[in-house]
């Protein structure tokens, strides 16, 4: 991967709708479509309803905010990626009207958790991981500061845990980021964001990722 300020990427065009065929246990995301009733404690039950759940392969996930020292405070690492989903949401009726594209997301560093990413010892390992390929940052996973316990995006649809990590790169060379090969990683761009101007950019809604805004307030949070 080699991040690039600008990005040749105008449009993520849809080749095939294959929704209507596709199984629910195939593919990237699996979607369990259950009845379900509430079971109650003097022996009654809810009437039957239905549930969807959304589950991927590799269950979790750990998200690492990268940041330095500076001479004006704390600086953060984001990263503006390709995200289909956000970006399909153009053309659909809003309750709330939102004139932006989202082709791209800016966000912190974040990866999925593999099988043999077991406890905290795991969750170091995939951060220094995640930061060596995204970030170009060599990191020892005992750098490594788990910032509090894991959170669900959308937990009445999503089982995904995130996992919140920081990591200190102050005086560190970074190298180039590998990435994974994939077209969605295509000008992905690297840059740099005093911490107080991300915070302010995540409320504005210039940068809407959870996930980022909740780990600069844990990690603020922790500061002496």
């Amino acid at each position: 991967m080699r991040p690039s300020s600008q990005s040749s990427v105008t449009d993520i065009e849809i080749i095939e709708d294959f929704s209507s065929t596709a199984k629910c246990d195939e593919g990237f995301l699996r979607v369990r479509r259950l009845r379900c009733q509430n079971r109650r404690a003097d022996g009654t039950a809810s009437k039957v309803y239905r549930v969807d759940v959304v589950d991927r392969p590799r269950l979790d996930a750990v998200a690492v905010l990268v940041y330095r020292r500076g001479a004006s405070g704390l600086e953060v690492l984001t990263r503006m990626n390709l995200r289909p989903a956000a970006y399909f949401r153009r053309g659909k009726d809003m309750t709330v009207p939102d004139p932006a594209t989202y082709l791209r997301v800016e966000e912190i560093v974040a990866g999925l958790l593999e099988p043999e990413d077991k406890g905290e010892a795991g969750l170091r390992h995939r951060a220094a991981e995640e930061v060596r390929e995204e970030a170009g940052y060599e990191v020892k996973p005992e750098e490594i500061q788990l910032l509090g316990a894991g959170f669900f995006l959308a937990p009445g649809i999503l089982s995904e845990k995130v996992f919140p990590a920081a990591v200190d790169v102050t005086g560190k060379e970074p190298g180039t980021p590998e990435g994974d090969g994939s077209p969605l990683e295509e000008g992905t761009h690297l840059q740099w964001r005093p911490i107080g101007e991300l915070l302010a950019m995540c409320r504005r809604g210039n940068v809407p990722d959870a996930k980022t805004e909740l780990a600069i307030l844990r990690l603020l949070a922790e500061q002496p």
